[in-house]
């Protein structure tokens, strides 16, 4: 026994108390502490029955973080889930809160499980390049069936109490306390004689179905919609033993997979993903005892895409927000896109219909600014433009109460002159969505000159309560994301008028794991947002520099991507396919030929380094100028609001991988051939020099 786990008795039955705040996670001592307490309820003669609780918020919610990359101290959970599961007495597993990864895989070893009705399970482990490898993917499949197995392990996203009762992982629900349902339920199955009931023996979700067929289909469904991922493969193989072997070679190809996923270099990225998540909620230089300001309603003004987007967010988050727009016709456009957006997910069965009512009804649309008088935090999602923003924002200044937090969702603009429209620039701060903002995780938290530590404070919390990944950026033109993009997008262009073609640009960062090719990034974006960009940064550029020109004279052409059918793509009416443009290759030979330019074929490589490279001296730019806190920030904010492939780690975190010297030496030759776009970062070459990466340079500085 250990001092997290306690061995108690109530009668005839033995109680296994599990107390390792803050989420029971199963390290060393907690596994120590099941191995023995197990061991001496089975050799007990008087218990006739084990009841698994956990004390606190939860369950078991996986593996020890704390443990990550250190050697592994027996026993493992293999071990440990071994002897549960062959204990002679009937074992309860009582789930509450999230039993997840291996606090699943402990729960299934157990002969018997009931749930209180609002937990969840999972096995999440294919989120850190790994599968479940405590006889997860054995004793799931033959509880649950292999469709459902294979979802659960496959996306590694958790189910709800109800749904696992329905596929046979729960056998029961429950209310109130934890102990008396465990100690009940345990009691029945004493007086009706029911004995252990190993997971690992039973066959039913495995029968009745085609299996092969099951697992033919999800390895289609993996190579569409997971391209190039390592680990969700090596689920389904492990899904599949489960299938054909009995459960100690099943339990054996588990481990040898396991191994495989451990082995790979996509685990590092994805666990490094992990705890940058983690680690980008925390400010370095932000008091701990920070007053945060209370938020109970929200206002956003604008009605387009953007604005209904982010009062969605509130809402689902049972927040009442006022949506403003300039006159009633232009607010019933927004109402109505609010609604339609609901009923498209009840349409897909992702929402009630009363949920959907209920969230419509935390909406009020308003035409007067008086109207947002008690709002204690207000978001502008106006048209990107200063005058604009000036006059919403001194509008704002003059109706809303002391304390309101005054936020714009701007994504370029200089959020210290936006501040200084108001008089109380301490209150203003960015709160950059990105679109659609009730799906995008991300949100840019921008942190201007005067903006004070309450508000930025409150502003994250805001994040979190939206469900939001947030992280802090400064102030610059374009914050972190879209100052990075403008580099990637840029260097995407320059290589249309160097030869390449939008399909194979986009063929080829896809084929790095990119989720959208720049090209049609940017038609579905609207080339039009880029034209405004370029043309107000033109306005400060060096002589000695240019942008290319193909995109200018697609909107002179009218072709603004699929908003008109046509732009770097063509598009059928009603279709979002992108088809080859025939008007684009002249343009793209006139593009050439003005610059001079003689066409050429590009290979791979060298169009993923032109691009992947680009933002990878920005963002060492960026860490310089202490924009971002970390190179980790960075990362987060690719994998979260652009598409960044997750098991690569972030563009920051794949430079540290492919050797900033080797980065370095590309960026110098791209310097000397295509000018001062490609300028080194010092800091990319101080780190390249001392044979360090982005991630030592971010933890000793």
């Amino acid at each position: 026994m250990t001092d997290v786990i306690r061995l108690e008795r109530r009668g005839d039955i033995a109680l296994i108390l599990v107390n390792n705040p803050p989420v029971n996670a199963l390290g060393h001592a907690v596994r120590k502490g099941l191995l023995d307490a197990f061991r001496q309820a089975d050799e007990a003669p008087e218990v006739t029955a084990v009841v698994l609780v956990c004390e606190g918020p939860t369950f078991m919610a996986g593996a020890d973080i704390k443990e990550f990359g250190k050697p592994p101290q027996a026993p493992s959970l293999p071990e440990v889930i071994e002897v549960i599961e062959g204990c002679r007495k009937p074992s309860v597993a009582v789930i509450h809160g999230s039993a997840l990864g291996g606090g699943l895989e402990v729960a299934l070893g157990c002969h018997y499980r009931i749930a209180r009705s609002d937990a969840k399970v999972g096995l999440p482990e294919v989120k850190l390049g790994l599968l479940p490898g405590a006889g997860g993917t054995q004793r799931l499949p033959r509880l649950a069936g292999v469709e459902k197995a294979l979802e659960m392990i496959v996306s590694g996203q958790p189910i709800g109490a109800a749904e696992a009762l329905e596929h046979h992982i729960v056998d029961e629900l429950f209310e109130g306390d934890l102990i008396e349902a465990g100690l009940t339920y345990a009691r029945r199955l004493v007086e009706e004689g029911r004995g252990p009931r190993r997971s690992g023996e039973q066959t039913r979700g495995l029968e009745g179905v085609d299996n092969e067929a099951l697992i033919r289909a999800k390895h289609a469904e993996v190579a569409k919609r997971m391209p190039g991922l390592f680990s969700p493969l090596r689920c389904i193989a492990a899904v599949e033993a489960a299938t054909r072997l009995p459960l100690a070679e099943g339990l054996k190809r588990e481990r040898e997979l396991f191994t495989e996923c451990l082995n790979s270099p996509q685990r590092g990225a994805l666990i490094h993903s992990f705890f940058a998540e983690r680690q980008a909620g925390k400010i370095d230089d932000l008091p701990s005892d920070v007053k945060l300001r209370p938020i109970r309603t929200a206002a956003v003004i604008g009605g387009g895409t953007m604005g209904v987007g982010i009062a969605l967010s509130f809402a689902n988050t049972g927040v009442p927000v006022k949506l403003l727009e300039i006159n009633d016709e232009a607010l019933q456009r927004g109402l109505q896109r609010a609604r339609e957006t609901y009923a498209a997910s009840v349409k897909r069965g992702s929402l009630t219909e009363d949920a959907m009512e209920q969230r419509l009804a935390l909406i009020a649309g308003v035409t007067d600014y008086g109207a947002l008088a008690d709002a204690d935090v207000v978001v502008e999602a106006v048209f990107e433009e200063m005058g604009v923003k000036q006059q919403v924002f001194e509008q704002l200044d003059a109706v809303c109460k002391p304390g309101a937090i005054l936020a714009s969702n701007t994504s370029s603009l200089d959020l210290n002159a936006i501040a200084a429209f108001t008089k109380r620039p301490e209150d203003v701060v960015g709160l950059h969505f990105f679109s659609p903002a009730n799906v995008m995780r991300l949100l840019e938290v921008v942190r201007g000159e005067r903006t004070s530590d309450e508000v930025l404070a409150t502003a994250m919390a805001i994040g979190k309560q939206l469900k939001k990944v947030s992280v802090v950026v400064g102030v610059c033109d374009g914050f972190v994301g879209n100052r990075m993009v403008f580099q990637y997008g840029r260097e995407a262009e320059f290589l249309l008028e160097e030869g390449a073609t939008p399909q194979q640009v986009d063929a080829a960062l896809r084929n790095f794991g990119m989720a959208m090719g720049p090209f049609a990034m940017r038609d579905l974006s609207g080339l039009d947002i880029g034209q405004a960009i370029r043309k107000r940064q033109r306005a400060t550029l060096p002589a000695h520099l240019d942008f290319p020109t193909v995109s200018d004279k697609l909107c002179a052409a009218g072709m603004l991507g699929q908003k008109t059918g046509a732009g770097y793509y063509r598009y059928e009416p009603g279709n979002r396919t992108p088809q080859e443009n025939p008007d684009l290759a002249p343009m793209l030979e006139a593009a050439s030929r003005e610059k001079g330019i003689e066409r050429k074929a590009l290979d791979e490589q060298y169009i993923v380094e032109r691009c992947i490279f680009a933002l990878v001296n920005e963002g060492a730019k960026i860490l310089e100028e202490g924009i971002a806190q970390r190179s980790s920030d960075i990362d987060v904010i690719y994998l979260n609001g652009y598409g960044f492939p997750a098991f690569r780690g972030g563009p920051m975190y794949y430079a540290d991988s492919v050797g900033l010297d080797k980065v370095l030496a590309r960026v110098k030759e791209l310097h000397a051939r295509c000018g001062d776009w490609w300028k080194p970062a010092p800091l990319l070459e101080k780190l390249a020099a001392e044979g360090r990466t982005f991630t030592e340079w971010q933890a000793g500085q």
